[in-house]
């Protein structure tokens, strides 16, 4: 009997849901010769669960991005990108980093009151809040679970300043609120775009917004006087590395001011999941591809030390480098960091613990 994964499910862009790296068994997929290869996989039905939080926001020490802390209001993301990074921290749910990771999905409602709580603390210290570093907060449960709507608000009554990445138009959604923090600069935001094609974009990030979307959010939020940049996130070798310029241009016309680039980052269970679409939707570029990822990463697919993990090392990663940096200056655009304001900050009134007498 031979082992493969299934054929790709409409919608979903993993194509197996190998077991997580914690767990005490290992499931393998197994063709027996009694299923069809022309027969479509059923559909795959999304789940979420709410988790009940202490604290929601996570310290960050790390030197490759620019932010000390960060707020997720999700585990796992619908968007189905096959190449993100956040997959394998599904494991630690005892779920898989694959189907599982864009399909049994983890919110956590009670996040605008614990943030609350927290922002109260007497040594509470303000820095930037960084939303969208792990996974989007703008994914599909957020139009009715409305979970990122509840930290912005309580952002923006105690002039907190807040960093957003997303792929989804419904940020615009959110104007309202992010328009006046950036006028007191207390908000900015990134769209991630990986490529201008519709249906490369579909393959990849099977439930994100189309590349025409999330330019357009980018004009709706320049337009609306909130700072905006681009990732070019993650650039894949032999697959969509030739738009970089492309992207950045398209992006700078939509009202873009800076602009970002993550080389493709394979942790752990990833290297398995991205092989197997690469196989499926790429088969005769599969080599080409894994082998400039190697020759960004010293001969592996990857490394995770500082300073090189976003960037790769080598002749490859130099020329994006330089691309990257030819971009920037034709068009007038600048590297993206987080210019915000933490002096304005005014922490919550705290809960009085004891009932006055009169």
């Amino acid at each position: 009997m031979e082992t493969r994964p299934p054929p790709p499910r409409p919608g979903r862009g993993a194509l197996s849901n190998p077991t997580g790296r914690f767990e005490p068994y290992t499931r393998e997929a197994v063709d027996d010769g009694w299923t069809s290869d022309d027969e479509p996989a059923p559909p795959l039905v999304t789940s979420v669960r709410h988790e009940h939080s202490r604290r929601v926001i996570t310290r960050n020490d790390s030197p490759d991005v620019p932010f000390d802390q960060s707020l997720n209001p999700y585990r796992g993301c619908e968007h189905g990108c096959v190449y993100c990074f956040a997959r394998p921290s599904h494991a630690y749910l005892g779920l898989s980093p694959g189907l599982d990771f864009e399909s049994r999905l983890v919110a956590k409602p009670e996040a605008p009151a614990r943030l609350r709580d927290e922002l109260a603390r007497p040594g509470y210290r303000c820095l930037p809040l960084a939303m969208g570093t792990n996974t989007d907060p703008y994914q599909p449960i957020e139009r009715g679970l409305r979970i990122t709507r509840g930290v912005l608000e309580v952002l923006a009554a105690c002039d907190h300043p807040v960093s957003l990445v997303t792929k989804s138009h419904l940020i615009t959604r959110d104007v309202d609120l992010l328009g006046p923090m950036a006028r007191g600069r207390l908000a900015q935001a990134s769209l991630s775009i990986t490529t201008l094609d519709r249906t490369l974009a579909r393959r990849m990030e099977p439930r994100a917004a189309t590349p025409e979307r999330r330019l357009d959010a980018v004009r709706v939020l320049a337009q609306a006087g909130v700072p905006v940049g681009v990732l070019v996130a993650p650039i894949i070798p032999g697959v969509n590395d030739a738009e970089l310029e492309a992207v950045i241009e398209a992006a700078r016309d939509a009202g873009a001011s800076s602009a970002g680039y993550v080389l493709l980052r394979l942790p752990r269970e990833l290297t398995q999941l991205f092989g197997e679409w690469l196989r499926a939707h790429f088969p005769d570029r599969e080599r080409k591809v894994l082998s400039l990822l190697r020759e960004t990463r010293n001969g592996a697919l990857y490394q995770s030390e500082f300073g090189t993990r976003m960037s790769g090392t080598g002749p490859f990663a130099d020329m994006l480098r330089l691309r990257f940096r030819a971009a920037l200056a034709r068009t007038g655009m600048g590297q993206r960091e987080l210019g915000l304001d933490t002096t304005r900050f005014r922490a919550p009134t705290r809960p009085k613990a004891q009932l006055e007498l009169f």
